[in-house]
């Protein structure tokens, strides 16, 4: 029988906190990690990631000994027990980093249809390429009070192709997390993925 992990990512240096709660297989491996965390944060996968456990980097196709390769690494083998972190570094450009906790080891709802689920968060995943947190926060300052910020405000309308939306509808999309629409892209995500490099372990049923 399967195992699941109920896992919380967050997006430091951001106010308000953007941040998910999801469920995914405890074996996964890393690669696989990260592409559920792209969907359920938003992102769109147009850069380099990498994970870091304590001293050890995984990422793909690592270009050093010193790195490892993330295809080969499963979740379980790093975090054990609630409350291990896993740190997830997306676009080092832009240097969004994530927290990853472990809130629940052995997650278990009877309802659940695919191995992968995002149970609630909060806030919009910042758009790609804005210059990270402190460009974010910029926009976020421009949003909220465009009379005193007009040039960042019109130049994220245009970076964002919302230039025929009022400030009131920009001003909401800040807030809105769907996480149905979310779940629609976990289970297609679900249907077609496999593992890359390992094979999946005979308790998995997915």
């Amino acid at each position: 029988m399967t195992t699941f992990y109920q896992l919380k990512i967050t997006l430091k240096g951001i106010d308000p906190v953007v941040w998910r709660r999801f469920v995914v297989p405890a074996n996964l491996t890393l690669d696989r990690l990260h592409d559920v965390a792209q969907i359920v944060m938003g992102w769109e996968d147009n850069h380099l990631h990498h994970f870091k456990f304590k001293k050890r980097i995984f990422t793909a196709s690592p270009p050093s000994a010193k790195e490892e390769d993330e295809a080969a690494v499963r979740l379980n083998t790093l975090l054990k027990s609630r409350g291990n972190h896993l740190s997830y570094l997306y676009d080092p450009g832009d240097s969004w980093e994530h927290d990853i906790v472990l809130e629940d080891n052995n997650y278990f709802y009877d309802r659940m249809l695919t191995p992968f689920e995002c149970i609630e968060g909060l806030m919009a995943c910042p758009p790609e390429d804005c210059g990270g947190p402190a460009g974010y926060m910029r926009i976020l300052r421009a949003v909220f009070d465009p009379q005193n910020n007009e040039e960042d405000y019109e130049a994220f309308l245009e970076m964002s192709g919302l230039t025929d939306l009022n400030v009131t509808d920009v001003q909401a999309m800040v807030f809105q997390f769907e996480p149905d629409a979310i779940n629609t892209i976990l289970a297609l995500y679900a249907r077609w993925s496999r593992d890359r490099a390992l094979p999946f372990s005979d308790e998995c049923e997915y």
